[in-house]
C-alpha cells in the first residue's frame, strides 16, 4: 500500500491548533523545557495524547538537551537515542548535501539540471532546462508537490521555473536524481560522506538496512492512537523519511547555525531569502527564513506524514535552536508552548508570522 506523503505547512498546524493549545489549562507553567519539570511535561503529553516527544535544545551553539519523552511500547520508556521518521526534515538535509558540494566546487547551484538528469515525464518540455538547484532548493520549479496527487499521476509544469513559490517534493527527488547521475552514487552514500560521518550523526540514515535499530524506532499513531505502517524506505528520497534522532539532527541543526561545513559565500547563500512565501517569510536554499527584526533571522522547515509531525527553528545569531519530533497526527499541537517556552521572543514571533 502506498504510503500516503502529507504536506501540511507549520503555518496551517498553528493556525488550526493555537487556539486549542492557548486555551489548555492543562498546560504547563512557563518554563516547562527545564530538567526540574521534565514530570509536569510528561503529564502536558498525556494530556495531549502525544505519545513520544523528542526535545533538542540547543544553547550558546550548543547541544544543551537531548531528550524522549513518554513510553516506546507499553512500559518500556523511550530512550533518548529513539529513532524518528522527521518526514520533510529530511529536505534540509539533501539541501546541505547539495550546498556541502557547491562550498566544494563540486556543485554549481546555477548549473542546468539537464545535464545530469531530465524525468521522462517533462522530457518534451523546453522549461526542464531551466531548472537549477537554487530553483528546487527555493521550492520554484512550478512542480506539484508529488505527482500521485495529479489526475494522471505524472509530472508536469504548474508554471514556468523561477517565477512563483509551490513547495514541492519532486524538486528535492529531482535534484536527488541529478546528483545520483553526476557522482554515480545514490544519495545514501553521499549524504554518510558528506554529512553524517563528518557530524558523526551515527544513527542517520534515509535507508532502512542491516545497520537499522529497529528495537528503537517510534511507531507513527493517528489521532485515534492506531498504529501506521513503519516506513522502511530502501532507496533514498530527496524530500521524505529520513531517519534520525533527537541528538543527531540537533548537532545537523548546530552544524547549519555555525557554517562549519561550509564556505562563507555559500553559507550567506543560504541564510538569504531567494523568494518571498507569504506573511513576510521567505524560503533561502533550503529553509524558510523568518525575519526577527534588527537583521535577525530564524531558520526554519516542518515535516508532517502519517504519524508524523516535526519542526525545527534555529536563530544563527543568538545561537540558539530548538527541534520538536512526535510521532503521532496530533503533534503540531505543542508547537506553539514549546517555541514561546524555550525560545522566548523570537518563537513569539515566528508564531505571530504565521499567525497573520
Amino acid at each position: 500500500m502506498k504510503k500516503i506523503i502529507l504536506t501540511i505547512s507549520f503555518c496551517t498546524s498553528i493556525s488550526m491548533l493555537s487556539a486549542q493549545v492557548g486555551s489548555n489549562t492543562n498546560a504547563p507553567s512557563k518554563h516547562i523545557l527545564t530538567i526540574e519539570n521534565d514530570k509536569a511535561l510528561e503529564q502536558w503529553l498525556k494530556e495531549n495524547k502525544i505519545p513520544n516527544l523528542g526535545l533538542g535544545i540547543i544553547k550558546n551553539g550548543k547541544l544543551e538537551k537531548a531528550k524522549v519523552y513518554g513510553e516506546l511500547r507499553k512500559g518500556i520508556p523511550a530512550p533518548n537515542n529513539t529513532i524518528f521518521n522527521v518526514a520533510s526534515l529530511t529536505k534540509p538535509v539533501t539541501a546541505m548535501v547539495a550546498l556541502k558540494l557547491a562550498s566544494e566546487g563540486k556543485w554549481d547551484l546555477d548549473e542546468p539540471l539537464y545535464h545530469y538528469w531530465t524525468d521522462p515525464d517533462i522530457a518534451d518540455d523546453p522549461r526542464s532546462q531551466k531548472l537549477t538547484t537554487r530553483i528546487i532548493l527555493s521550492h520554484q520549479t512550478g512542480f506539484p508537490n508529488w505527482r500521485f496527487s495529479t489526475p494522471d499521476g505524472k509530472l508536469a509544469f504548474q508554471f514556468d521555473p523561477g517565477t512563483q513559490y509551490q513547495y514541492s517534493g519532486e524538486g528535492f527527488e529531482y535534484l536527488r536524481n541529478a546528483l545520483e547521475k553526476k557522482f554515480g552514487k545514490p544519495l545514501s552514500q553521499i549524504g554518510e560522506e558528506l554529512i553524517f560521518e563528518p557530524l558523526k550523526m551515527k544513527d542517520t540514515s534515509y535507508i532502512w538496512d542491516q545497520n537499522t535499530d529497529a528495537s528503537r524506532i517510534a511507531n507513527g499513531y493517528d489521532k485515534n492512537g492506531k498504529k501506521y505502517e513503519i516506513v522502511k524506505r530502501r532507496t533514498a528520497n530527496g524530500a521524505d523519511d529520513l531517519m534520525t534522532t533527537v541528538s543527531d539532527y540537533s548537532h545537523f541543526l548546530i552544524s547549519v547555525m555555525n557554517g562549519s561545513i561550509l564556505s562563507e559565500k555559500i553559507f550567506e547563500e543560504m541564510k538569504t531569502g531567494q523568494i518571498a512565501t507569504q506573511k513576510g517569510k521567505y524560503f533561502g536554499l533550503g529553509f524558510e527564513i523568518y525575519p526577527l527584526g534588527d537583521g535577525n533571522i530564524a531558520l526554519s522547515h516542518g515535516g508532517s506524514d502519517e504519524g508524523v509531525q516535526a519542526l525545527f527553528v534555529i536563530v544563527p545569531k543568538t545561537k540558539q535552536g530548538l527541534l520538536i519530533l512526535t510521532n503521532t497526527d496530533e503533534g503540531a499541537k505543542v508547537y506553539e508552548k514549546l517555541l514561546i517556552d524555550y525560545l522566548g521572543e523570537d518563537g513569539r514571533k515566528v508564531v505571530d508570522i504565521e499567525m497573520k
